[in-house]
This record gives structure tokens, sequence and C-alpha cells, in this order.
């Protein structure tokens, strides 16, 4: 690394100069689904297995995205945890036999197709990712 190559420089500067680039989201239920809207409070009990009703008391299903930018900008705006703070969370959960993960989903569009399917699902998606067969309910 060359400290003195005004490009090494320039790519430091930058995210300093215009902050670090965060993912949008949005959670989302099946268009089929009854559920108009969510809090973020209920986003986050559902999906931190607090919760296993959605908003009117149909049986919520949480679905997880594997890994990506949209779950990390999902828990840290509607759960306030981090992926190391979520990693710890759901290890102790697990391992007392408390609670299982939420089932994950390996790409936006299988979290789409998951949560389309079934009227009792809630994901989360970038904007662009959402189309007529699910309806977002909340915008963190």
């Amino acid at each position: 690394m060359n400290i003195r190559n005004p490009l090494f420089a320039l790519a430091l500067a930058l995210p300093l100069a215009f902050g670090t680039a965060h993912a949008e989201v949005v959670v989302v239920v099946s268009a089929k689904s009854p559920v108009t809207a969510v809090t973020k409070d209920q986003a986050a009990q559902i999906f931190l297995n607090k919760s296993v009703k959605l908003p009117g008391g149909g049986a919520a299903t949480p679905i997880d995205q594997a890994s990506g930018p949209a779950r990390g900008e999902f828990y840290t705006k509607v759960t306030g945890k981090d992926e190391a703070q979520l990693k710890a969370y759901w290890a102790q959960l697990t391992f007392t036999g408390k609670a299982q993960r939420p089932k994950q989903a390996a790409s936006a569009a299988e979290v789409r197709s998951l949560v389309a399917a079934s009227p009792g699902a809630i994901g989360y998606l970038a904007p662009a990712d959402v189309d007529a067969s699910v309806r977002v309910v909340l915008k963190p």
C-alpha cells in the first residue's frame, strides 16, 4: 500500500466525506394478507421470535435473508441489533432450546416468492425487489 498514491488517499477519504451507503429496506407481506401495516416494534418482536402473531392475530412466519446489505439494514433499523449482536442472540436462544431462527431465504427473489405464497409470511426486501405479489407494510 502506498499512502502517497492520490487515488488511494481519495478512496480512503470518500466514505468520510459522504458517509457509508445504506441499503433501503421495506417490510412486506403477501398481497393476499389482510395485514396493511406493522410497526417497527411489531416487526422486531416477530423477527426476534418474541411474538408469533401478526397484527390482527394471524400466525406470523418470518422469512429472513441469509446475508447481504438488506439483512444488515433491516436488523439495525428495526431491532437495533448489528450482525454480531444478532448472532449472539440466536446462539443463546437456540442453545437453550427456547427458539429457532426464522426461515432463511437465499435471495431477495426467494423471500418475495415465499412471502407472496403465504398470507402469514412476513419478510423484508429492498424497495427495488418489491412487486405486485407483496404489500409493503413498513418503511423503517
